[in-house]
């Protein structure tokens, strides 16, 4: 189901990618770049903070930002959601350990960012950032599914970062 999953997942990037205004946007990190490792910090064996996002080529009516960070590797149906965010007010740059917005539920079943943490091999986290023409009222209850469906026809603009990580072994 991994293949699927991977395959909704850019099919989800094409839909959302098709940009009304034409810049699409471009998410960076201080933290790590785009398709190499993350640090540990950012993990279940370090702080489980989430990383700083910069955000370039916001369009000028954007009225909110949402984010999914998803693990399309992870060992069960559908990957593994490690954060779930909307209703962020418009900015360019989210900071470490970001707690604004409305924080909805990950693949734990719990409200805000969890940690990478994969139980074997190097597995890709994608941050799927989503410029939004609205603000959602959607219950803090909703899950990745829930927000995807829920930001259907409101999506300006949409950017992905990918980061790597592989657990390190205990001593």
């Amino acid at each position: 189901m991994k293949i699927g999953t991977n395959i909704l997942y850019i099919l989800i990037a094409l839909l959302y990618g098709t940009s009304v205004y034409g810049q699409g946007l471009e998410i960076s990190s201080s933290s790590f770049t785009h398709n190499k490792e993350m640090p540990k910090k950012f993990s279940c064996q370090g702080e489980n903070t989430s990383p700083d996002l910069s955000i370039n080529n916001l369009p000028a009516k954007t009225e909110s930002i949402a984010i999914i960070m998803h693990d399309p590797d992870a060992p069960m149906e559908g990957g593994f959601t490690h954060w779930v965010i909307w209703n962020i007010d418009v900015q360019d740059f989210i900071p470490e350990d970001f707690k604004g917005g409305m924080q909805g539920l990950n693949s734990a079943g719990k409200s805000g960012y969890i940690g990478m943490c994969p139980p074997t091999g190097t597995h890709h986290y994608h941050f799927y950032v989503y410029a939004l023409d609205t603000k959602l009222d959607i219950s803090t209850q909703t899950d990745n599914q829930g927000l995807e469906k829920a930001m259907k026809g409101h999506v300006l603009e949409m950017g992905i970062l990918t980061g790597l990580y592989k657990k390190e072994k205990k001593q």
